[in-house]
C-alpha cells in the first residue's frame, strides 16, 4: 500500500496552474529523435539495399501522425470499467485468432499478414493490460494488501501471458509479465505475497519448462546457462552480438564499418541485434550517449506521471515507465548475452512497424493525460476515482 501513496503525495509536488503550455513534453520528443535516427543509421549502414530504412521511414511518419493526433485527445474516458474491459477482451480476441490465421515467421506465429503491412496484436496488448491494471489498481490500492486482488489482477495478466506464450513469443509474454510485476510492486504489495508470488513464479517456471517451452525457446535458455556450449548452433545469435559489441571499443569503426554486420556474421542486426549493430559502429562513446537519451526518456516519462490527475493517471505514467525498461532492458541483457535471446525489439531503434506504433502510442496517451494534469484538486479527484471500497 505504501508505494502508491508515495507516489501519490510526490505527485502533489510542484503543482502547475492549467494553461496552454501544458501539451506535449519536447524533452520526450528531443529525446526520441536522435534514436530513431540512429536506428535508421545503422539499418542503412549495413543492408545490402535501403529498403529497412525507407520502411521504417514511413512507419516513423505515420506514428508521428498518430502521436500528435492521439496527444489531443482527452483521455479521461480511459477511466471507464467498461472501456478497460473492452480492450481487454479485444486483445485476447486478436491473440486467439493468431493460431488460425497468424502468420508463421522465426518459428513464432505472432502476426497478421495484410500483404502491403503485418501487425503483431501482443504489442497492442501491453498498452491494453497497462490501462486495465491501473484501472484496477487506482480503485483498490488501499487495499492491495489482500491477496484477492493480486490474484485477480494476475489472472487478467495470466490470460494475456498464455495466449501470447502459446504463439509462441516468449519476449512478449514475459514484458506482459513484468508490466503487471512492476504495476503490483508500486501498488504497494507485502513481503509475504512477494515471496509467494517468486514460489509461484518458480512452479511456473517449471511447468512451462515441461509442457510449454518450445525446443528452440529451452535451447536459448540452456545456451545462456552455458554460452559456450553451441556456438554454432542455438548460441551463435549471442555469440556473434558480445564480439559486435565489444568490437566497437571506445569510439567505434565508423558507420558503415562494422565488420560483424556488413560481413553478415551479426543475424537480424536490422530488429533484435541492432543494439550489437550501433554499439560496433559508435563505440562505448555511443553507447552512453544512447543510454543518456533513453534516461531522459524514462525521467520525463516519471515526471508526468507524478503529475496525474488521479490515481489512474499515475499508474498508467507508471506502467509505461516499466514498459520502455523492461524493453531496453531485455534487449540490451541478449545483445550482451546477459539475457536469453527473446526476440525483444530496442524501443524506437528495431526494424518493425508495429512496435514503433504502440510505443508512441503509449506516449501519445500519457501527453493527452498531460493537458489535463493537475486540473482538479487532489482531494476530489481521490473521492471521485478511488471513493468508499
Amino acid at each position: 500500500m505504501m508505494g502508491l501513496m508515495q507516489l501519490d503525495k510526490l505527485s502533489s509536488y510542484n503543482l502547475k496552474s492549467q494553461d496552454g503550455s501544458r501539451g506535449i513534453d519536447w524533452w520526450i520528443f528531443l529525446a526520441i529523435i536522435p534514436i530513431l535516427a540512429a536506428g535508421l543509421i545503422t539499418m542503412r549502414s549495413f543492408s545490402g539495399n535501403t529498403s529497412f530504412a525507407t520502411h521504417q521511414f514511413i512507419w516513423i511518419g505515420v506514428a508521428l501522425l498518430v502521436f500528435f493526433g492521439v496527444s489531443n485527445i482527452d483521455m479521461r474516458f480511459l477511466r471507464s470499467t467498461w472501456v478497460s474491459v473492452t480492450l481487454f477482451i479485444v486483445s485476447v480476441g486478436l491473440l486467439g485468432t493468431l493460431s488460425v490465421l497468424g502468420k508463421v515467421s522465426h518459428g513464432a506465429q505472432s502476426w497478421f499478414n495484410f500483404g502491403v503491412f503485418s501487425f503483431q496484436p501482443a504489442d497492442f496488448a501491453k498498452i491494453a493490460i497497462i490501462i486495465i491494471l491501473a484501472k484496477y489498481f487506482s480503485r483498490r490500492h488501499i487495499e492491495i494488501a489482500n491477496v484477492r486482488h493480486i490474484l485477480v489482477s494476475g489472472f487478467y495478466t495470466f490470460i494475456l501471458f498464455i495466449l501470447v506464450l502459446m504463439n509462441p513469443d516468449l519476449g512478449s509474454a514475459m514484458i506482459i509479465f513484468l508490466i503487471w510485476l512492476g504495476m503490483v510492486l508500486i501498488s504497494g504489495i507485502s513481503k509475504k505475497h512477494l515471496l509467494a508470488m517468486a514460489g509461484m513464479a518458480a512452479i511456473c517456471f517449471v511447468l512451462l519448462w515441461s509442457f510449454g517451452f518450445k525446443n528452440y525457446q529451452k535451447a536459448r535458455i540452456i545456451n545462456f546457462i552455458h554460452p559456450l556450449s553451441d556456438i554454432h548452433g542455438a548460441g551463435y545469435n549471442a555469440y556473434q552480438s558480445t564480439i559486435a559489441v565489444g568490437s566497437g571499443g571506445l569510439v567505434g569503426k565508423g558507420v558503415g564499418y562494422g565488420t560483424q554486420s556488413r560481413l553478415k556474421f551479426l543475424p537480424e542486426f536490422q530488429t533484435d541485434f541492432i543494439f550489437a549493430a550501433f554499439a560496433e559502429e559508435w563505440g562505448f562513446t555511443g553507447v552512453v550517449i544512447l543510454f543518456a537519451l533513453y534516461g531522459i526518456l524514462i525521467w520525463r516519462i516519471i515526471v508526468n506521471a507524478l503529475h496525474g490527475s488521479s490515481n489512474f493517471e499515475i499508474l498508467f505514467g507508471a506502467g509505461v515507465a516499466i514498459f520502455f525498461i523492461v524493453h531496453i532492458f531485455i534487449n540490451v541483457g541478449m545483445n550482451m548475452h546477459l539475457l536469453p535471446v527473446t526476440g525483444t525489439p530496442l524501443p524506437f531503434m528495431s526494424y518493425g512497424g508495429t512496435h514503433i506504433m504502440s510505443e508512441f502510442l503509449a506516449l501519445a496517451i500519457l501527453m493527452a493525460m498531460r493537458r489535463y494534469s493537475r486540473s482538479a484538486h487532489k482531494d476530489a479527484t481521490k473521492n471521485e476515482f478511488i471513493g468508499p471500497q
